[in-house]
């Protein structure tokens, strides 16, 4: 263990999407809705969704190995695989396990977390705090998700919403970008029947009543998650910034959660943030889950929208209710 708390970077960072593109205009052949529906109040165009025979480990591997090769670091120093997931390949072993033994991390720990749209979160803060303090050097936070699989494709308002696909960061105490300067965490349990897979747990096991009920497919109350998700991502980008001694004018770049433009816009303006200093892709890919917030971290890296000296704001809120932000100093 470290004497002191050490300094936290992101040494590379790697996506991956599947390659099967559903539009809107697909979605139309098969449920009751419409392009300009889904547009106008979702602002998604098109989404992923990964093949039958591909799961959240084939994702998260993929975007593992790339995030590897950034940092040009090799799968065996690894000390631990942090994996973000809700939509795991099996109840038991973790996903983590899984992906751990295909990257050939020997040497890491791995365990899966699960915080649902906000999980990178969550898993991002729990791996820095072990470089931090010195429990591990590296520390490879993967977010994989196949949400495909749990989404009622008869429901016009949850199943336009999900995509698939992954994203993952390395962090280390040595890295020349990316130091995380302050992180928030929280939960609201009150509101956790406004967002849920009620069945197929210990609770509601999968039997013939939970499938004819279709308890296995994500439910939503849309108008309680709104009201919810803007008020959240406004107070927790408030509180990280505050703990990193910043102010709203200090920010350089927001990266949101890709749930909902609408959300989007009004977290924006209440934070009196322009639009093109938001990180957005929700038209091309929809809501990744807990696999949204690292892959628009990996895009923006990749158009060249971080530049040194750059404060960013990481920000997420997902069923639970869950909630999370980092300022990160590129």
């Amino acid at each position: 263990m470290a004497d002191t708390l050490r300094r936290v970077g992101i040494a590379g960072m790697g996506y991956h999407l599947p390659e099967k593109v559903v539009t809107n205009r697909d979605l139309e052949k098969i449920m009751d809705t419409t392009d300009e529906w889904i547009r106008s109040r979702t602002g998604i165009r098109e989404r992923r969704i990964a093949a039958p025979e591909e799961a959240a480990s084939d994702l998260g591997v993929k975007a593992a190995e790339l995030a590897l090769a950034d940092a040009g670091v090799d799968a065996a120093t690894l000390d631990t695989v942090i994996v973000a997931t809700s939509s795991p390949d099996m109840f038991f072993p973790a996903t983590a396990c899984l992906i751990q033994d295909r990257l050939g991390a020997k040497q890491a720990g791995a365990f899966d977390l699960s915080a649902v749209c906000s999980g990178f979160q969550f898993a991002f803060v729990t791996g820095t705090k072990m470089v931090e303090s010195g429990q591990a050097d590296r520390v490879l936070v993967v977010a994989a998700e196949k949400f495909s699989a749990f989404l009622d494709w008869q429901d016009r308002q949850t199943g336009v919403l999900m995509g698939d696909g992954a994203g993952a960061v390395l962090l280390t105490p040595d890295a020349p970008r990316g130091e995380v300067l302050a992180s928030v965490l929280g939960t609201d349990s009150s509101g956790i029947e406004n967002l849920w897979i009620p069945g197929g747990g210990a609770t509601r096991p999968t039997s013939h009543e939970t499938v004819d009920q279709r308890l296995h497919y994500m439910k939503m109350n849309g108008q309680e998650i709104y009201k919810f998700g803007v008020k959240i991502m406004v107070e927790c980008v408030s509180e990280a910034l505050q703990a990193a001694g910043l102010k709203e004018s200090d920010l350089d770049l927001l990266i949101p959660h890709q749930a909902n433009i609408r959300i989007l816009q009004s977290a924006a303006k209440r934070l009196n943030i322009p639009m093109e200093k938001i990180i957005m892709n929700i038209d091309r890919y929809s809501n990744t889950s807990a696999a949204s917030l690292p892959i628009a971290l990996a895009e923006a890296k990749q158009a060249g929208r971080l530049k040194p000296g750059m404060h960013v704001a990481l920000v997420a809120f997902g069923a639970g209710l869950t909630w999370g932000a980092s300022i990160i100093r590129w």
